[in-house]
């Protein structure tokens, strides 16, 4: 693979033969984090533009020069699928420049370490009983398993979560490189991808505290119009903002929300501000669970100062404090049943027994795993996926921003919330870039040099549940309302660059990826075709939605699944509809709803089994 992409990486980021080569045995040792599909698919593209190269310019393409080789592929992403091919390997390739050093800026220093690490009762799957018993399993150890382990094991019950990824240290991202870090602490090497027209890249976090590791620290409450929704839309009576309400006060107190201050926020945040001022557009500091933040914008590789309050620096503390136990490297093989109740887990070769277990392994692994347990009967379990579908803008300034020193993200703009459309100034770590500048060759490499210029600003839209979680792929369909919105999404995003001062607008789109009024990006906007937008999407939400009604939703109203005694789903996929907002607080709010409804049951069941006219009713 490495030969046949050392030209590619030279032709597209406009770099001689030999770094083609560095950057492409980078690319390689990267991918050995990805799905062994996404390998093949990238050394048949190194084949692709070798053909292509032979057909159109008569030799292989590492033979030819480099005017020629851009002209090749330039031809090539002339046509719509040679395009998508084109931008699809850019972004591996630019993550394999940035470890090789080719586009990448230093990791700027920490003021200090920051904080300790926490105590965290850690026991590798290795070293786990091959058979052993507790109260309350909780798979996943990210949002949901955190705060759900730390209600149960506060109730008094013995827990054990299982978390298939390991425990990373602020001292090792202080000491490894971005790149080296991502492909670590993504699932898939961060390759995880929902298959459609357009497809869209699903970064899921895995480790000890789960996405939160890698998330940006946003900490929205759930607006009351989604509760609202949830309570008379779905029947979810938690959802009352009454009640709700409280949830969130406790999530809030325990990861420390607070907006962020004003001193490390960036130039990238600031002129985000600026633009909503000269507009009139409602915006802020977001609030944030950072209480100490550097600025150093790494959020989504790893805090290197323990600053961002992930679960693993509060919740799960907290749980092993009260008894919890974390089994690291643990991926479960399937929840186990017998007579219609849950009765343990299968890790390996190990079973863990217990009549209790809380699956919180996120939108996409959750359903999965009821598939292979065989307990994903129910016709709604895997659909209604909702991804909260993102696009990214960035404005190209006079003067240096350097967007990656500053808060990853660090203004929130609601003006067209409302609509749907929630703003928020993002940058990507240093080295490593959130936005993908157009064009290949020299006019890139040109472009990446002068990135240090460059604001980026994304925005999510409240997305239809248009995906559906199978047992091995991913898949999602944009609605043309969508659509739509994400084109309003990329017109708000350029108005408020220029309005900040931006002398141009990338626009991300390819056949118009530059604009330099508002005209000229309504224009753009207006033409693009859905199918060749590139979109991310950080929150899969919905996939084992919990609702009143048996016939729509495969998890009841709180919390159990459908059809089987024991099993309790606490993490995104339980969240009926796409919340609007970053979820973290949402689904930490729903597993505590989840959790203490979980461990009452338990505290019944284990009551009446101990009492008196039980034990006799035994002996007879």
């Amino acid at each position: 693979m490495t030969e046949r992409l050392a030209a590619v990486a030279a032709t597209l980021l406009g770099v001689d033969l030999a770094d083609g080569a560095r950057i492409a045995a980078e690319l390689t040792r990267l991918a050995a984090a990805f799905p062994r599909p996404v390998r093949l698919g990238l050394g048949a593209a190194g084949g692709g533009f070798d053909v292509a190269a032979r057909l159109l310019a008569g030799g292989a393409l590492g033979r030819l020069d480099q005017p020629t080789r851009e002209a090749v592929c330039t031809t090539l992403a002339a046509r719509p699928a040679g395009r998508a091919l084109v931008e699809a390997l850019k972004l591996p390739l630019l993550l394999a420049a940035a470890a090789a050093g080719e586009a990448g800026r230093e990791t700027p220093s920490s003021a200090g370490p920051g904080a300790p690490e926490p105590e965290l009762n850690c026991v590798p799957a290795d070293d786990w009983p091959h058979r052993s018993r507790v109260d309350a399993i909780v798979i996943g150890s990210g949002a949901g398993g955190a705060m759900a382990a730390r209600e149960l094991a506060r109730a008094g019950l013995s827990v054990a979560v299982l978390e298939e990824g390991r425990r990373f240290t602020a001292a090792e991202f202080r000491r490894r490189r971005p790149a080296d870090r991502f492909v670590d602490l993504y699932r898939d090497g961060g390759a995880t991808v929902a298959l459609g027209v357009p497809p869209v890249l699903l970064p899921l976090g895995r480790g000890v505290g789960g996405t939160t590791l890698v998330n940006s620290g946003t900490c929205y409450r759930t607006p009351e119009r989604v509760l609202r929704r949830w309570r008379d839309v779905h029947g979810l009576a938690l959802a009352d903002p009454a009640r709700f309400g409280p949830l969130l006060d406790d999530v809030e107190r325990t990861l420390r929300v607070a907006p962020q201050p004003m001193d490390v926020l960036g130039r990238n945040g600031e002129l985000a501000l600026a633009g909503a001022a000269a507009l009139g557009w409602r915006a802020a500091p977001l609030r944030r669970n950072a209480p100490g933040c550097a600025g150093s914008c790494q959020c989504a590789i790893g805090c290197p100062r323990n600053a961002k309050n992930g679960v693993h620096l509060n919740a799960l503390p907290q749980a092993c404090a009260a008894g919890a136990v974390v089994v690291t490297g643990a991926r479960v093989d399937r929840v186990v049943t017998a007579r219609g109740r849950a009765v343990g887990v299968r890790f390996g070769r190990r079973l863990l027994a217990a009549p209790l277990v809380v699956l919180a392994a996120g939108a996409i692994e959750t359903p999965r795993l009821l598939f292979r347990s065989g307990l994903g009967r129910h016709p709604g379990l895997g659909r209604g996926l909702a991804v909260h579908p993102a696009v990214s803008v960035a404005g190209r300034f006079a003067e240096p921003v350097v967007a990656g020193r500053g808060v990853l993200q660090s203004v929130g703009v609601e003006e067209l919330h409302d609509d749907g459309v929630l703003i928020e100034a993002t940058a990507g770590p240093p080295g490593l870039a959130s936005f993908v500048p157009p064009g290949i060759g020299r006019a890139l490499h040109a472009d990446l040099a002068d990135s240090d210029r460059l604001a980026t600003v994304g925005a999510m839209i409240a997305d239809r549940p248009g995906g559906r979680v199978g047992a091995h792929l991913v898949r999602y369909r944009l609605a043309r309302t969508d659509a739509d919105r994400l084109r309003l999404a990329i017109v708000a995003i350029g108005r408020l660059l220029l309005a900040a001062g931006a002398r141009e607008v990338l626009t991300g789109l390819a056949h118009r990826p530059y604009a330099r009024s508002v005209a000229e990006l309504r224009d753009a906007a207006s033409t693009a075709d859905a199918r060749l937008l590139h979109l991310a999407a950080f929150h899969p939400t919905g996939s084992a939605a919990m609702g009143a009604d048996p016939q729509r939703a495969p998890v009841d109203a709180d919390g159990r699944l459908r059809g089987v005694h024991g099993v309790w789903v606490a993490d995104a996929s339980a969240l009926p509809s796409c919340p609007e907002v970053n979820p973290q607080l949402s689904i930490m709010a729903v597993a505590l709803a989840v959790a203490r409804t979980a461990a009452a049951e338990f505290g019944q069941v284990s009551a009446a089994k101990a009492s008196p006219a039980t034990r006799t009713g035994r002996q007879r």
